[in-house]
């Protein structure tokens, strides 16, 4: 007979409704048929209690492990099948190991948010409470309290929102890690700023809030519009004693922002709220190359280091380009029209 996976309420009138980790489970018979439905939501791994519930005793359990059907990883923890665990079987196996209310978190959550690369080694589990008890190659952590608003399902696994993630990533990564998984979860659009200081504002005495909020002021930055920037930079320019460029001027159909026609320079000055998407990135990347292959180079500053750098990078001088420094390969061709 077929097996039937389905994530859902737990009904109380039939016996075919199994408890899974993300609800309750709809096997199509008793035995290895439920055990097959509970794993298959579960990245192939199964708890000991929910053998039982699928109607495999001790007996029938233990002579599963003997023969191969079954795989301990860890204490009342499966594999069904075959040894090796699938992707996140890992993560799965070490949230049913902590039991009932246990999330991913920290490292572990930040990779299952994609914030950063995972380590391939102990997974972080949350869980409240003093239960006790050890699991190899789970680290787990206690904190004092963890609200249900800072808990979701991610793939199908309980983990800790990306907010918490990122408070929980303060306390046990440097700076620099830290840095890139705020700009990651910016980026994928998972959190805000705002949420995060929201957070860090209900967070007292938490290792991490200092952390986190002195990322968060890092990145912020100084707040500068766009003109406010532009009009910083021709500073620092004149400061440096450049040559005046031209100003929001048409190249090759492009709307630019700083030219140096003679030496055909194009700077421009790049502000996180019109340029920190994939598609602004993609479509600066595909401005760059347009102009790169009409005989220009194009020098990128963001609108902090334009506000901030005591005078301007060398890469960007004009007579580096007199000089032929990083221009762009091939023949000049004459002015676009």
């Amino acid at each position: 007979m077929g097996v039937i996976a389905q994530v859902g309420p737990l009904p109380s009138d039939t016996p075919l409704w199994l408890p899974g980790l993300c609800g309750a489970v709809r096997a199509s018979a008793p035995g290895d048929a439920a055990v097959a439905a509970v794993a298959a939501t579960q990245r192939g791994a199964i708890s000991y209690a929910q053998l039982r519930a699928a109607g495999l005793g001790r007996g029938a359990i233990a002579n599963r492990v003997a023969n191969g059907r079954l795989h301990r990883l860890h204490r009342g923890v499966y594999l069904v099948g075959h040894p090796a665990p699938a992707p996140l079987a890992r993560e799965v196996a070490a949230v049913l190991a902590c039991g009932p209310g246990a999330v991913l978190s920290h490292r572990s959550a930040a990779a299952l948010w994609r914030l950063l690369p995972g380590e391939g080694r102990d997974v972080d589990v949350t869980v409240m409470g003093r239960r006790r008890g050890r699991h190899a190659g789970v680290r787990v952590h206690r904190p004092r309290h963890l609200d249900e608003s800072a808990t979701c399902l991610r793939d199908l696994i309980p983990a800790t929102t990306a907010a918490r993630t990122l408070l929980d990533l303060a306390e046990v990564v440097d700076e620099h890690r830290l840095e890139r998984a705020i700009n990651e979860a910016f980026v994928l659009r998972l959190t805000t700023e705002r949420k995060l200081r929201e957070l860090l504002g209900v967070s007292p005495g938490r290792r991490g809030t200092r952390t986190l909020r002195e990322a968060l002021d890092r990145a912020a930055g100084p707040s500068l519009t766009r003109s406010e920037a532009e009009a910083r930079l021709l500073e620092l320019l004149h400061a440096g004693r450049l040559p005046s460029p031209e100003t929001n001027v048409t190249v090759g159909g492009y709307e630019v922002d700083v030219l140096w026609r003679d030496e055909r320079l194009v700077l421009e000055v790049d502000g996180y709220a019109f340029h920190g998407t994939r598609a602004a990135f993609e479509r600066d990347r595909e401005r760059d190359a347009r102009l790169q292959a009409l005989g220009f180079r194009v020098v990128r500053v963001t609108c902090g280091r334009s506000s901030t750098s005591p005078r301007p990078s060398s890469s960007a001088s004009p007579s580096c380009c007199r000089r032929g420094e990083g221009a762009a390969d091939g023949p000049r061709r004459g002015w676009p029209t």
